[in-house]
Formats: C-alpha cells, sequence, structure tokens
C-alpha cells in the first residue's frame, strides 16, 4: 500500500470521528450554525472516500486501454470533491433559512463549543498532513482533501466566535446568519477546488520553475548534441510527462545518441519522481537555434 492511500484511509477515520464530535456538539445545543459545520463534516468523509478510491485507481500500472496509467483519477475526484461541497452548502442553506423563519435560543452553548473545538484542532491538524502530503507526493485528491479540510477549520472558527455573540446579545438571529455565511464560504471553496482540478483535466504545462529546470538539466546533460527543443510538459496527478525533442550531428551512430537519451532521462528521473520522458532524436538539419543550447 503507497504512502499516499494509506493517508487517504487515515482522512476516512478522521473523518468519521470529527463528524461524531461535531453531531455530539450539535445535539447538546440545537444550534443551526453547528448543524452546518456537523453536515460539512458529512461531506468531509465522502471527499475522503472518493479520494480514497481515486487514489487506489490512479496508483493502477497503465494497460492496453490506458498506456499513459490512470493518475488522472485523483482529477476527477478533486472535481467530485467541489461538487459534494456546493451539495453540502445547499443543505446549509436551506437549514439556515427554515432558523431565520424560527430562531430558538441555543442550549448549553459553552459544552457545545467546547466539544466542537476539540473536532476543529483535529481538522486543523490533519489538514496541514494532507496538504503537505499532497505537494510532496503530486497527489491532487489528497491536497483538494486537505484545503476542504482547512476551510472547514476557518468554518469552525467563524461559528464559534458567532455563537458566542448570539449568546452574550440574545440576538438568536446570529445563528441562522452565520450559518448562512458557513454556506457562501463553503461554496467558494468549493468552487477554488474544481478549478485546479479542471486545469489538470485540461493538460496544464508544469510550472514555470519546474520548466526552467528541465531546461538546465537538459543543457548540462546532453554534451553530445546541438541543441534540444519543442520542450512541452504536462501534469497528470503523481505522473510529470516530459516530452522535447534532440538535434544531434548527423553522423552521430544510434548507439551514441541513445546513450544520450539515457543520460537524459536519468537526470529527469532523479529531479522529477515520476517523470514520463519522451525524446524525440533529429539530425543537425532540423536544429531551429532557438532552444536549449547544449553546455
Amino acid at each position: 500500500m503507497s504512502r499516499a492511500i494509506k493517508i487517504a484511509c487515515g482522512s476516512v477515520v478522521v473523518g468519521l470521528v470529527v463528524l461524531a464530535i461535531k453531531t455530539l456538539a450539535w445535539w447538546l445545543t440545537g444550534s443551526v450554525a453547528l448543524l452546518s459545520d456537523a453536515l460539512e463534516s458529512i461531506v468531509n468523509v465522502a471527499t475522503a472516500l472518493t479520494a480514497l478510491v481515486a487514489l487506489r485507481i490512479a496508483a493502477q500500472p497503465a494497460d492496453a486501454d490506458h498506456p499513459f496509467g490512470h493518475h488522472k483519477a485523483e482529477y476527477f475526484s478533486a472535481v467530485l470533491e467541489g461538487v459534494l461541497i456546493i451539495v453540502a452548502a445547499i443543505l446549509i442553506l436551506r437549514e439556515a433559512w427554515g432558523a431565520w423563519q424560527a430562531p430558538r435560543i441555543i442550549d448549553d452553548p459553552w459544552l457545545g463549543l467546547g466539544i466542537n473545538l476539540v473536532a476543529s484542532v483535529i481538522n486543523a491538524v490533519w489538514s496541514f498532513v494532507l496538504i503537505r502530503a499532497g505537494r510532496r507526493l503530486y497527489s491532487p485528491a489528497l491536497e483538494a482533501d486537505g484545503k476542504h479540510l482547512l476551510t472547514d477549520v476557518f468554518t469552525s472558527v467563524g461559528v464559534t466566535i458567532g455563537i458566542v455573540a448570539a449568546v452574550l446579545t440574545g440576538w438568536s438571529w446570529l445563528d441562522p446568519a452565520l450559518a448562512a455565511l458557513v454556506a457562501v464560504n463553503i461554496l467558494w471553496a468549493g468552487w477554488q477546488v474544481m478549478r485546479h482540478s479542471v486545469g489538470g483535466l485540461m493538460d496544464e504545462a508544469a510550472p514555470e520553475g519546474e520548466l526552467e529546470q528541465m531546461r538546465a538539466l537538459i543543457s548540462a546533460n546532453a554534451e553530445g548534441a546541438v541543441e534540444a527543443h519543442d520542450l512541452r510538459s504536462r501534469r497528470a496527478g503523481s505522473a510529470l510527462f516530459v516530452e522535447f525533442h534532440l538535434v544531434v550531428p548527423g553522423e552521430m551512430t544510434v548507439d551514441a545518441a541513445h546513450d544520450i537519451c539515457d543520460r537524459l532521462e536519468h537526470a529527469l528521473h532523479a529531479s522529477f519522481e515520476g517523470s514520463r520522458v519522451t525524446i524525440h532524436v533529429e539530425p543537425e538539419h532540423k536544429a531551429k537555434h532557438s532552444g536549449i543550447v547544449v553546455l
């Protein structure tokens, strides 16, 4: 079992624990704002399960039907997470509207808030674990899950502040108003998750910093070649696809050109874990004199 899948399994467990804690907080208080927080935790569990399934699919090796692998399954997971987040926001708005029409006094608020605070601390710690692991392992599913969980933490902080204000002032309308603000915040988070994932599905190029690093590696490790040009790259989950043309002297043997390609592939693999490198060798008269100069 890969590290990414182990972390995704941990997310499911953490999500279920936090859901139970937040549900208890809502049951004790009857607060619609705490209910909205608990509803978002249901989405957290659903998105954690979705990420786990996507990571298991993405880990499958390439086959005849998917010669480039299954890495993009993670992007579909992140898009689905965005959709689920938006659904949660709609459910919260529905509850907020009902509570706005018939506001009620919050029962035993301090105990409920204390219990909810425990859930928020767990979420905060785990969200940073997910975001860090997602970036290190180039996992869109884990990173999206972490960012969503971090949004849940901010939501819980806002809910706590609002409920405290409602209790101290006696303004019961603050409870549903706060739930509505939570829903708007969740909608924004869902949009951000979906926008990032759609970029991956559309084969966006690697960041400029990574492209500069690739050019430097090619320039430093292509001794014997003339130039390299038409560098292209794209990310698909943990996989990084790199393609370029390598111009060699016309009299160079196939073996010698192949040795240069092997050297370049090794250098790129060493710097970019999970990279898939394709090099097209061309004779000297195909040089464009505008690509990567070989040192």
